[in-house]
């Protein structure tokens, strides 16, 4: 009977974990997160923003210079297979969209020794900053209270937090949010002779 037992709660266990991910995929993953409260947007802006951190060649980069485009900041592993599996769509809507004024951060949570071969081996076409263990706290500041990655922030060409993603992100869902970023500025500079 005691064998029964554990048999027993541990398809119970499975269950209400197997339940609990099936929620989280629904709620959570890719579609926008609901809104940061002001506060929490703006503290988390201006953490990403103001962060410096060494590309793989080892330049110190500050975010905040690709300010007045459209940037998406992803918080990606090299070991995390969500994050594997976004980033070639990712280099794809850099490649689609970098003209008009997209683009695209990525911040490792990584050691450098893994991110540079794996940032050179799929060629990644936008700029890639290591920023190790630490900088899970710049995510953590921009409403990652789960500590989850990937992570992808996008902010508008202002500097404000506009959508967060907690887990992958599909490209037709990222393009859905930075579409009307791209839009407003083709929009606008099409009324003042800038096109």
């Amino acid at each position: 009977m005691p064998k029964l037992s554990q048999i027993i709660l541990f398809i119970a266990a499975a269950i209400v974990a197997l339940s609990a991910g099936v929620w989280l995929r629904t709620h959570f993953m890719d579609s926008p997160q609901p809104s940061l409260s002001e506060e929490t947007g703006k503290q988390g802006a201006q953490a990403i923003l103001s962060a410096s951190l060494p590309d793989i060649e080892g330049v110190t980069q500050t975010v905040s210079q690709w300010q007045g485009n459209v940037i998406v900041v992803n918080f990606w592993a090299t070991w995390c297979t969500p994050c594997r599996e976004e980033i070639p769509e990712f280099i794809e809507l850099q490649n689609q969209y970098g003209h008009q004024g997209l683009i695209f951060v990525g911040i490792a949570i990584d050691r450098e020794d893994k991110v540079v071969p794996y940032s050179q081996e799929f060629e990644i076409n936008y700029p890639v900053l290591v920023g190790g263990l630490g900088a899970m706290a710049l995510a953590e500041a921009a409403g990652n209270q789960m500590s989850v990655l990937p992570y992808t922030v996008v902010f508008d060409r202002q500097g404000n937090i506009t959508d967060t993603f907690l887990g992958r992100v599909h490209k037709k869902t990222l393009e859905k949010s930075i579409m009307p970023l791209l839009q407003n500025y083709s929009e606008n500079a099409a009324q003042v002779g800038l096109r």
